[in-house]
């Protein structure tokens, strides 16, 4: 993995994961309006990653662990993943010992996808991030969640690195057609699931709510898959701001909850 820090480390620590087919640096233009109250910790999943090899997700999060030892991070305040990063954050939260405030899963991708299309899947996924990178992000508009110029350049950087054989590697151990993994109701009272009402991912939001009985669940009226977070980083990291201090998020005329 590659990491990149915004603000103090002094400060509060939050700690995104990234979505699929970009880099860590595209949670960048919210943790610049973060960074003077927090410390942002950006990875970038090892498959985007020159030269390295991925391994699974238990060694991405001993990756992460690692890091944050490494930076004195002993309490983290928030824990925001977007789409298929909610899979790793997932691994993260059942496994870390660190004491966390609150998480935000921004459409997360909580997918159960069995193994065999989990294999068919991975030649596609490859040719739709390669062609990013290929094309100079000139087939973005053919990726549906994600028709905002301003996510192409992560899309573009992650492509380049970007190995068949990694790929593969990260599939056949996510979004595994397994139960979800269990949670205590405290942490799960602390964890907000946010949906956009017109993406595809919306259809996994009664399955989570059955296996999370005592999360939150706002919904983003009209808008597709990370869209908010795309469009206004800055609206985006000012909610995530209200949820880390007041423990709710403010009144937004979009959100349905």
């Amino acid at each position: 993995m590659l990491f990149q820090t915004y603000g103090d480390r002094n400060h509060p620590a939050v700690l995104f994961f990234h979505a699929m087919g970009v880099t860590g640096e595209s949670s960048e233009p919210v943790a610049k309006y973060l960074q003077d109250r927090y410390f942002c910790i950006l990875p970038t999943s090892t498959v985007y990653c020159k030269g390295q090899k991925y391994v699974s997700k238990a060694d991405e999060v001993r990756q992460v662990e690692a890091y944050l030892k490494s930076q004195g991070v002993e309490h983290l305040e928030l824990v925001v993943a977007s789409s298929i990063g909610a899979d790793l954050a997932m691994a993260f939260l059942t496994s870390t010992k660190l004491p966390i405030g609150y998480v935000f899963f921004d459409g997360g991708q909580f997918a159960q996808i069995g193994k065999g299309t989990r294999r068919v899947m991975a030649p596609f996924l490859y040719l739709a991030i390669k062609s990013l990178y290929w094309s100079k992000g000139g087939t973005l508009k053919k990726i549906l969640w994600c028709d905002d110029d301003s996510i192409k350049p992560y899309f573009i950087a992650a492509g380049e690195n970007l190995t068949y054989t990694n790929l593969r590697r990260q599939l056949s151990d996510s979004l595994e057609d397994k139960p979800f993994p269990s949670l205590p109701e405290e942490l799960q009272k602390q964890i907000y699931f946010e949906f956009g009402s017109i993406e595809d991912h919306f259809k996994y939001r009664q399955a989570v709510m059955e296996a999370y009985p005592c999360g939150h669940y706002p919904v983003f009226e009209g808008y597709n898959h990370m869209q908010y977070q795309i469009r206004d980083p800055r609206g985006f990291a000012e909610m995530l701001t209200s949820i880390a201090e007041h423990n709710g998020m403010p009144k937004l005329p979009f959100i349905r909850k």
